[in-house]
């Protein structure tokens, strides 16, 4: 039975919520803006549902206590914003390397350094080509409201533990800061429980085991034989969890691609133009790895024209580019360090393709 309860929460407290409900019960975090009420949420909420809260002396700390966490068996979770997820870089890529799922949250400020604590998009090269070291993905989802930091965050534990990976939620400080209506029902159960035989929760009773990700073996111990193993996977995830919202594109002669706080007002803008008559749709990749490469390239074979808006300096336009194969039908506009693209601007823009 339905028990709907509907809250006016911000976006980082949502995603908080999400984490708890989908069965979080360890997190381990560094303060920083435009974070910190994800942070502070998560407190508090730990000690209510029995988990482990721990601030950690710093982000690397943090990400490391969230690969033990993991590694015994734990559903856990960090977050932070920008400079800091460099600095878990190391710790995410370990965390592929073993094969521990884990949920990562990057509330994006103004770079490059330490910039500023303003919305920013300039964090998805590192977020979906694999900010560490070695050859990996992970999967990353953006989220573009309140309710969608709360159903992503939930959606994320259970993608980690079906396919052993890192999730990240890529949000920014715009979407971490405001406040929305928030609904969920009250008796929504956790993710579904996979067994983990490999969890390292003691041998009594079976043989000794280990999780590492030095492997210095040869034959099929090889790293080269772990690293085809882990690119099969990326396949399979590939293949099956794209996730894109097409907005008004049946019909459309241009289109605007978006995600996030910056898909919003894109959105707005397609609305103004429809209404007077101007056939304009909206592309929101909310999965930014595995990214809509075919879905786009659909579009671009009906030689549509192509206007990728972004918080940076232009770089999910990249994979853009990849999927219409044609620079020549993309262009792009966007805003850097902290400035958030206007309606006007981007009306100027689509009116210019």
């Amino acid at each position: 039975m339905f028990n709907m309860m509907k809250y006016l929460s911000t976006g980082n407290e949502a995603c908080g919520e999400g984490a708890v409900r989908a069965g979080c019960r360890f997190y381990a975090g560094y303060p920083i803006t435009p974070q910190n009420e994800l942070t502070a949420y998560m407190s508090r909420r730990m000690e209510e549902e029995g988990g482990t809260f721990i601030q950690a002396e710093s982000e690397l700390a943090a990400v490391s206590m969230v690969f033990g966490a993991s590694l015994v068996g734990a559903w856990a979770m960090t977050s932070s914003s920008s400079p800091g997820i460099s600095l878990k870089q190391e710790g995410i890529s370990y965390l592929v390397g073993a094969e521990l799922p884990a949920v990562i949250v990057n509330v994006m400020r103004g770079g490059p350094g330490l910039g500023n604590i303003a919305p920013a998009q300039g964090d998805y090269f590192q977020s979906t080509k694999g900010g560490g070291h070695g050859d990996y993905h992970i999967i990353v989802t953006a989220p573009a409201s309140v309710q969608e930091m709360f159903d992503f965050t939930y959606d994320a534990f259970c993608l980690a533990d079906k396919y052993r990976v890192p999730v990240m939620i890529l949000a920014d400080g715009m979407l971490g800061q405001m406040m929305e209506p928030l609904e969920f029902d009250e008796n929504i159960k956790p993710c579904p429980v996979i067994p983990k035989p490999w969890a390292l929760t003691g041998a009594k009773g079976r043989e000794a085991q280990s999780i590492k990700s030095l492997l210095l073996g040869t034959g099929k111990t090889s790293l080269e034989e772990h690293n085809k193993k882990l690119q099969k996977k990326y396949k399979e995830i590939e293949d099956k969890e794209v996730s894109v919202e097409m907005y008004k594109v049946d019909d459309a002669e241009k289109i605007v691609v978006a995600y996030g706080s910056t898909s919003r007002i894109t959105r707005a803008c397609v609305e103004r133009l429809r209404k007077t008559g101007e056939k304009v749709g909206l592309v929101r990749p909310m999965a930014l790895w595995p990214f809509p490469y075919k879905e786009i390239r659909k579009l671009a074979e009906k030689g549509l024209k192509f206007l990728v808006v972004e918080m940076s300096a232009g770089q999910m336009v990249e994979d853009v580019r990849l999927a219409v194969q044609d620079d020549r039908m993309v262009s792009f506009y966007g805003r850097m360090g902290g400035g958030v693209p206007t309606e006007a601007a981007i009306l100027e823009k689509i009116k210019e393709l």
